[in-house]
């Protein structure tokens, strides 16, 4: 049975970037490269996928994990000899590879899937994915006959000053029929400028042997681009962000300023939600309609519902639920679940905590390590002091209960259903349901005892 491979040439190190991590893990849109890579070929139905790893192969393959089988190439000779390393893999199948770059990350499924078709309808050996790019400086041309045959590929450096006049450009990507692809890696030489095995000389050995191939032309060049420097990092992200916008926007969603918006790509956002400038989205964050979110909110791996409003607030690791209102100036911290209805307002942190649906922590509190029911309300300044140095504890504040102003909970510590906490009080033993705990000194008062002060 036919089936379509991949293989996801990942082996280099990627000089340019000047960086100690693998250039195909570098993330755009919020995650590794060479993860867009083996998605949109997933997307155009690939069945397998296997990546040609060499430079910090052991990071590359934990991030990819088990989605792909892993070879490696010890020594990089050029993506010909990459491909090499798979053979054994490729044994094993019956139909068409795909070789694909890992430092490609704009690729989508429509396109490898265009290309995918388009090589089964020509019965091709080969099909060339190509692309028309405004300045093919350092791009390998496309070299064709008169009657629109790929006769060959030509590498910039080795490229006569006629073939660098062409304009078409190999991209590096390439659907091949498993048995012609085979029978040509084995006569590949390096007898080039470079001394490397050149995966683009498959196609003229394919053309000498009588075989059909033929080329694709992508519609946008920059579904395309490949990755080896910083700068084209920023563009590649630039380019792939605006994508996201406009998929969203077209959803429904409305977002204020595209120009200052920043949306990983796995983020979800549901139909009616305003996003207001300078508010980041990150990682697998999901938001439900009818939200209001931003400006300046930072959002990371984290679930909101429906109809929540939230100002100037970072919030990572979290759940908030439908018509929350968090801000300004809060920071929900990792295990932080809010129920519906919660308010927290100014300049209040909460981490690993549940607060029950319609609590309010209105402003200038800390809430870590807590179990917080419904219908709470926390005065300001309150305080659950979780840590003595060693160990961590919980706090257990249960519905309708009111704590006031400037309250300490020094945890482990019960505030019982429908009690009170007098403002000021430092409460160290649990409180029943509906009592009042006061814990602070008796006020004294001394009359005069100002005036003869300033007669001193």
């Amino acid at each position: 049975m036919s089936q379509l491979v991949t293989v996801v040439l990942a082996a280099g190190k990627g000089t340019r970037m000047k960086s100690a991590l693998p250039k195909v893990l570098h993330p755009v849109g919020g995650k590794p490269m060479v993860r867009h890579v083996l998605d949109a070929a997933r997307e155009a139905g690939a069945e397998k996928q296997v990546v040609v790893v060499g430079f910090g192969a052991e990071s590359v393959e934990k991030t990819i994990g088990p989605q792909a089988e892993f070879v490696v190439q010890a020594e990089q000779l050029g993506t010909g000899h990459a491909v090499m390393q798979a053979r054994e893999q490729l044994q094993a199948i019956e139909g068409t590879v795909m070789v694909l770059c890992g430092d490609t990350p704009l690729l989508t499924g429509t396109l490898l899937s265009k290309l995918y078709q388009a090589h089964k309808n020509a019965g091709a050996a080969a099909t060339v994915l190509t692309a028309i790019v405004p300045d093919p400086g350092g791009y390998g041309r496309v070299i064709r006959n008169g009657q629109g045959q790929v006769t060959k590929i030509v590498e910039h450096k080795d490229a006569s000053q006629e073939e660098r006049k062409v304009d078409e450009v190999n991209t590096g990507i390439y659907c091949f029929e498993k048995e012609p692809l085979l029978n040509a890696l084995a006569r590949l030489t390096c007898d080039n400028v470079q001394r490397e095995y050149y995966l683009t000389d498959v196609i003229g050995i394919l053309n000498s042997g009588g075989n059909k191939v033929r080329a694709v032309s992508a519609d946008d060049h920059r579904e395309t681009l490949g990755i080896n420097s910083r700068i084209q990092l920023a563009e590649a992200e630039k380019i792939l962000r605006r994508r996201k916008l406009e998929d969203l926007m077209n959803d429904g969603v409305t977002i204020m300023d595209p120009d200052s918006t920043f949306i990983d790509a796995e983020v979800k956002v549901g139909p009616d939600t305003v996003i207001y400038p300078f508010t980041w989205l990150e990682g697998g964050t999901s938001v439900g309609g009818d939200c209001e979110i931003g400006p300046n909110t930072r959002i990371q791996n984290t679930v909101i519902g429906n109809g929540a409003v939230i100002h100037f607030t970072y919030a990572h690791d979290c759940e908030i639920g439908n018509n929350v209102t968090l801000g300004p100036y809060v920071h929900l911290r990792p295990g932080t679940k809010l129920a519906a209805g919660v308010k927290v307002g100014n300049f209040v942190e909460v981490k690993n905590s549940q607060v029950g649906q319609n609590s309010k922590i209105p402003h200038l509190s800390y809430i870590g390590d807590t179990d917080m029911g419904s219908q709470v309300n926390i005065g300001s300044g309150t305080i659950t002091v979780n840590y003595d140095g060693k160990r961590k504890y919980r706090t257990t504040i249960e519905d309708g209960a009111f704590i006031g102003c400037n309250a300490n909970l020094v945890a482990p510590v019960t505030i019982g259903r429908g009690s009170y906490v007098a403002a000021g009080s430092t409460i160290t033993k649990d409180v029943p349901a509906d009592s009042l705990g006061v814990a602070r000194a008796r006020q004294s008062v001394i009359d005069g005892w100002a005036e003869k002060h300033r007669n001193k």
